[in-house]
This record gives structure tokens, sequence and C-alpha cells, in this order.
């Protein structure tokens, strides 16, 4: 059983959720966020609530029993709340800012890296070494936290490179003389 598709998902006031079959539709304050639901699951509205049940007892409905409630919630949050990730920047002349429609990054290459910034997302850099991603669709964020990482990654030995804010970096010695 799941624990976290047992737990209705609450819908607060100025979120509006619509169900139309396996197509649920939630809208906040920050925006409209769209989720179709695998067929192993059914969805339903009950008052403020709403309620996910899997259509059988097999292992692949279990499965989508409780992703399907997490991203539902995470529909109701992000038009309500929004989301955010932060990242940090270490390294001697490692650099973010934002230059039109693209955060334009030095991280140590012979050239500078632009990284395109998708609509519905907002990046900002409130310092040199500090990238704010935020916006409604947990999923997307977490996604372009991942690619703009992935451009640089810490490294083991002096920690260079772009993480996660309070992501910590198991740091190798180096070499013995």
């Amino acid at each position: 059983m799941s624990r976290v598709g047992k737990k209705p998902v609450p819908v607060p006031t100025g979120v509006t959720a619509k169900i139309d079959g396996q197509q649920v539709a939630v809208k906040g304050a920050k925006g409209e966020l769209n989720f179709v639901v695998p067929d192993e699951v059914s969805v339903s509205m009950d008052g403020g609530l709403i309620k996910v049940d899997p259509r059988n007892d097999s292992k692949r409905a279990r499965a989508m029993w409780g992703m399907s409630r997490a991203m539902i919630n995470n529909l109701v949050t992000g038009v309500s709340k929004g989301f955010e990730r932060k990242l940090e920047i270490t390294g001697v002349g490692y650099k973010a800012a934002v230059v039109g429609k693209n955060l334009q990054m030095s991280l140590g290459y012979s050239h500078d890296i632009n990284y395109p910034i998708p609509a519905g997302v907002q990046i900002v850099t409130p310092k040199p070494t500090e990238i704010t991603i935020s916006g409604v669709d947990k999923r997307q964020i977490g996604q372009i936290a991942a690619e703009i990482r992935a451009m640089r990654g810490p490294e083991p030995y002096k920690g260079k490179g772009v993480r996660y804010e309070g992501e910590f970096i198991f740091r190798k010695e180096g070499k013995k003389k």
C-alpha cells in the first residue's frame, strides 16, 4: 500500500482544480498546469480534496498510485506557492549573469556558456556566484538546475564548479610528497 497515495491532496483557496477523465488541470495565482494520470489510477474530486486510487492491485498500479498523487500535489503547490532551486558557483573567475534572455556563465572554459532561459522560468543572479531558478513546474525547475550543474560539476579536489545549495562534496586528499 502506498503511504503517499493514501493521503488526499488538499486544494487551497485561490486554486481551482478540474478533473476531466484522466486529465487533471490546476489553475492558481502563479499559473496553470496540467497532468495526465496513468490509466492504472483513478482520480476523483471530493469537496476541496483530490483523491487518487489504484484501479487494481497490480505492482504497476500501486507504483503509479503514489507517483500520481505526488505529481498532483506538485501541481497544486506550484500554482499556489511556486518552486525555487538555488545553485552555488565556486572557483576563481567562475561567475554567472543574466544577459537578456540568456544565462551567461564563465566556468573556466575558453569561452562563455550561454544557457537560454525557457518560458515560464525565472533565473536570477543575486551575486555572480549564485543562481536562483524559480517557476511553477517542479520537474522543469529540477531539470534546468541539473543541466546547469552538468556544465561544470563540482570536482573532488578543490570543490570548484557548480553545485546545489547545501550540497556536500566529498573531497579527496591528493598526493603526499
